[in-house]
C-alpha cells in the first residue's frame, strides 16, 4: 500500500502542474512567447500539445499570441497562452477584445517584479489591478490565485471550465515563487474535477444570433468553419454581432457583459479559511504570501494574538461578503502584498470602516518571511 502510493505522488514545479492543468481540461491550442517566469509552462506545452493531438505555436509576440488564441477559440478550440507583466501588458487590447466579443480563452500571467522589464528573475504580486483594470472600457474578468503546486492544477482545469462556461477570458494569476517551486503532490485522477464546456447552439436554427440574451446569462457560441456564419467585431455589437451605435443595444451589451461574471461574485468565490473562528487579528493575503502568512498566523497564536487567516483563491471578481461577515469581530485586518497596496483597496471596500484595514507591502523582489508579518501585526495590536 506504501508503495502505491509513492508511486501516486510526483514531484512537480508550479508551471510544470499548470501545463499539465491546461492539457486536463482539454486545451488543445496554446500559443505564446517565452518569458521569465512563465517559460516552463510554454516549454512543456510545445512538447506534450502535438502529442495530444492539439496545436502549438510560438508566436512572434505577446500581441500576435493572444490573437492567435481568440482565433482559436473561435474555431471551436480551448485556448491559451502563458506571460508574464511585459507580456501581459502587451495583450491588453486583445485581452478587452476577448471580453466584449465574449471569446473563451486563458492566460497565465505568472507575476515577476516591475515595472517594465523590473527584475525578471524575482517574485511580485503587481499585476493585480492590471487583471483587472489593464484594459480599456468597462468590462469584467475572472482571475484566481493559486498558492500550491497542486491548486497550479486544479484552479488551471477551473479557470479553462469558467472561462468555457461564461464565454469570457480567465486569467491563472500566480507569482514567481509558486510558478518555480516544487512540491510533492498527487494529482487528482481524471473524471475526479469539473471540466465544463462552452454552451453551444442547436443544430438546423433558422436564424442563430451569437450574442442573443439567454435565461443563463451566457450566449450559446458556434464555431467558426461550422454550420453557422455570424459576424464578431471589436465595436460594440448587437444580438448578431454587427456594429451598433443605438444607445438600449450598447447599454444593455455592456451591463450584460459586466453582470453575467459581477452578479455571480459570491458563487464563483473561493476562500480558504485558516482559525478564523475566533480570531480578532484577520490576515487577508493570497498567493504565496498566504503561505507565509499562515506561519505568522500560528507565530501570532503562540504569543496570544487570536489571529487568523483569509486566504483568496478568487481574486476577480472579488467577493466581499466573507469578510462583511468577519469585519465586526475583528479588531484589525492586515493585508500583506507583495506590492504596495492592490488588493488591500477592495478588503478595505469590503469591511466598510468596521475596522482598521493596514497593508503591508514588500517590492524588493522578495518574500515575506514570517516574522516580518508576525511583528507587525504585534505591534499594531500592542499600540
Amino acid at each position: 500500500m506504501a508503495e502505491t502510493k509513492r508511486r501516486d505522488r510526483v514531484v512537480l514545479q508550479g508551471n510544470e502542474a499548470c501545463a499539465i492543468g491546461a492539457l486536463a481540461a482539454g486545451v488543445d491550442f496554446f500559443a505564446g512567447y517565452p518569458i521569465t517566469p512563465s517559460s516552463e509552462i510554454a516549454e512543456l506545452m510545445s512538447l506534450c500539445q502535438p502529442l495530444a493531438g492539439g496545436r502549438f505555436i510560438q508566436m512572434e509576440d505577446e500581441i500576435a499570441s493572444m490573437a492567435a488564441v481568440i482565433g482559436a477559440s473561435l474555431a471551436g478550440s480551448r485556448a491559451m497562452t502563458a506571460t508574464s507583466g511585459p507580456g501581459f501588458s502587451l495583450m491588453q487590447e486583445n485581452l478587452g477584445f476577448a471580453a466584449i466579443a465574449e471569446v473563451p480563452c486563458l492566460i497565465v500571467n505568472v507575476q515577476r517584479a516591475g515595472p517594465s522589464t523590473g527584475l525578471p528573475t524575482q517574485p511580485a504580486q503587481m499585476d493585480v489591478q492590471q487583471t483587472r483594470w489593464g484594459t480599456h472600457g468597462d468590462h469584467s474578468i475572472i482571475a484566481l490565485a493559486p498558492s500550491t503546486v497542486l491548486e497550479c492544477f486544479t484552479l488551471t482545469v477551473e479557470c479553462v471550465s469558467l472561462a468555457e462556461e461564461y464565454r469570457t477570458p480567465t486569467v491563472l494569476l500566480m507569482d514567481e515563487i509558486v510558478g518555480h517551486m516544487r512540491e510533492s503532490v498527487a494529482l487528482p485522477a481524471p473524471g475526479s474535477y469539473r471540466v465544463a464546456s462552452r454552451p453551444t447552439p442547436e443544430s438546423g436554427l433558422p436564424g442563430y444570433c451569437p450574442y442573443a440574451e439567454c435565461e443563463s446569462g451566457v450566449s450559446p457560441l458556434a464555431a467558426y468553419g461550422g454550420e453557422y456564419r455570424f459576424h464578431v467585431t471589436g465595436l460594440t455589437h448587437d444580438r448578431h454581432g454587427f456594429p451598433t451605435m443605438v444607445d438600449e443595444e450598447v447599454d444593455r451589451k455592456i451591463r450584460w457583459i459586466v453582470g453575467k461574471i459581477e452578479d455571480r461574485a459570491d458563487e464563483l468565490a473561493s476562500y480558504e479559511e485558516f482559525m478564523v473562528d475566533d480570531c480578532d487579528a484577520l490576515l487577508f493575503a493570497y498567493g504565496s504570501t498566504a503561505r507565509v502568512a499562515k506561519s505568522s498566523v500560528r507565530a501570532l497564536r503562540d504569543e496570544g494574538v487570536r489571529a487568523g487567516l483569509l486566504r483568496a483563491r478568487t481574486i476577480w471578481p472579488f467577493s466581499r461578503t466573507r469578510l462583511q461577515e468577519l469585519a465586526p469581530q475583528v479588531r484589525l485586518v492586515v493585508v500583506p502584498e507583495m506590492n504596495l497596496g492592490q488588493l488591500v483597496l477592495e478588503v478595505e471596500r469590503a469591511v466598510c470602516g468596521r475596522a482598521p484595514v493596514l497593508p503591508l507591502g514588500r517590492v524588493d523582489g522578495h518574500l515575506f518571511e514570517p516574522e516580518e508579518i508576525s511583528e507587525f501585526v504585534l505591534k499594531e495590536v500592542r499600540r
